[in-house]
């Protein structure tokens, strides 16, 4: 799986219009989530923010949001739109797997969409430690992991529920999890919320 961990697999597929995750607005299943539950307000991480719709919505809900992505062409445009905007937000060109070299235990709160299943699976664990690393203690990590499924090629790569459970079970509890109400209709019943809290 070296492709996926190399920023030139990213920039092609934004190159060539391969970014079919590309939702051109906030993910609803965040704006759902905001509309119905107050988290604390402070910092938030969003790894693999792509264009950074997500970033933007957390900005207008009154949260200090950062994005970090790998593909120069995702950070650019994010950029873009967030100074057509107005909005004062941090984006950054960056290997999420190092962030905890620069933001230990500097963020309130993690919002993680089609990042975990977009990396090389065999990463996964190393991706647990390291948004436990930027957390501070007792941040939230909220979650839409996608897609819920056994099978299949990726990216996305397969997520099951038992793996998330069994992965961040140490460093972080679940407080909630459900499946999201509003949807992307390809998606469909193929995603799970989840609200962890960082145990230490």
């Amino acid at each position: 799986m070296a492709g996926v961990s190399a920023p030139e697999f990213w920039t092609d597929l934004y190159t060539r219009g391969g970014d079919g995750w590309e939702l051109g607005r906030p993910a609803p299943a965040l704006v759902e989530f905001l509309e119905a539950t107050r988290l604390p307000p402070g910092r938030v991480a969003v790894p693999g923010c792509g264009r950074g719709h997500d970033v933007l919505h957390l900005s207008r809900r009154g949260y200090q949001a950062v994005g970090f992505d790998f593909a120069p062409a995702a950070i650019a445009a994010a950029r873009a739109r967030a100074k057509a905007e107005r909005l004062a937000v941090e984006f950054e060109q960056r290997d999420i797997f190092t962030l905890d070299r620069d933001y230990a235990n500097t963020f309130d709160g993690v919002w993680e969409y089609t990042c975990f299943c977009a990396i090389d699976p065999a990463r996964r664990a190393e991706y647990v430690r390291t948004m436990a690393a930027i957390l501070r203690p007792g941040g939230w990590f909220l979650a839409c992991f996608y897609p819920i499924r056994q099978r299949g090629g990726g990216p996305p790569f397969p997520v099951a529920r038992s793996e998330v459970r069994r992965r961040f079970a140490g460093p972080f509890r679940i407080e909630r999890a459900e499946v999201p109400f509003r949807s992307v209709e390809r998606r469909l019943g193929q995603e799970w919320m989840v609200l962890f809290r960082k145990t230490c």
